[in-house]
């Protein structure tokens, strides 16, 4: 599953196939066949990140529902206004009960089947519901309902931090803040950084480790970062 999403991730920016109706085809059927999820919420949300990293009220990826606090401006801006919906102290703390484990089985779940239905993106529901016929259709003769659902959390809670470590390691060190209106390209390196390249890196990140790399040019193919 989480190789999956590091697949997805190469047809959501069009960096396989040379057409582009080609590459958001398997992305459909990827996100959605694969993985029970929404091609267009993934865009929709991704987009805005690439297109503003790492800046409040304009990337989803910061958007912490008042759970967390980041970087050097919005800590103090919180506290300038003693806004207290939670011991930001001791978030480091509890960030390990919270984030990585609830990320995809609990607050994706939620937003991606509201998103389907809410703004009728009635394809994508049809490929995430032929994902989960397959799925228990599959595992229900082995495990039974709850079995197969218990199977399904689980693997979704492994799949969360995974993720979580992926994506957070290399944007949640750069500068996290408001709108300053730079150029693009100046927007893009403050909010990105690298990780070390190694094999197990390589495919642990899906190449997410070379992010600089990946927001400078977000249609260059995977296997291409390094050079």
């Amino acid at each position: 599953q989480a190789q999956a999403g590091w697949l997805q991730h190469d047809f959501g920016h069009l960096s396989v196939f040379k057409k582009s109706s080609w590459n958001h085809i398997v992305h459909k059927f990827i996100i959605g066949h694969l993985k029970g999820a929404s091609a267009n919420w993934w865009n929709h949300r991704h987009f805005q990140h690439h297109a503003k990293p790492n800046i409040f009220k304009k990337d989803p990826d910061v958007n912490m529902l008042h759970i967390f606090v980041l970087g050097d401006t919005q800590p103090v801006e919180y506290g300038k206004k003693k806004l207290k919906y939670l011991p930001y102290n001791h978030q480091h703390e509890y960030f390990f009960l919270i984030f990585p484990p609830l990320l995809i089985p609990v607050y994706f779940q939620i937003q991606i089947i509201s998103t389907m239905i809410r703004r009728r993106f009635w394809a994508d529901l049809a490929w995430a519901i032929s994902y989960y016929m397959r799925y228990f259709i599959t595992y229900i003769p082995f495990y039974g309902v709850l079995g197969s659902l218990f199977l399904l959390t689980f693997v979704r809670f492994l799949e969360s931090h995974w993720f979580v470590w992926v994506t957070q390691m290399n944007h949640i060190p750069m500068e996290i803040d408001c709108e300053k209106h730079r150029d693009w390209l100046s927007s893009q390196v403050a909010a990105t950084c690298n990780i070390e390249q190694s094999f197990f890196n390589d495919w642990f990140t899906g190449h997410l480790n070379f992010q600089i790399e990946h927001h400078l040019f977000p249609t260059m193919p995977r296997h291409n970062f390094w050079k």
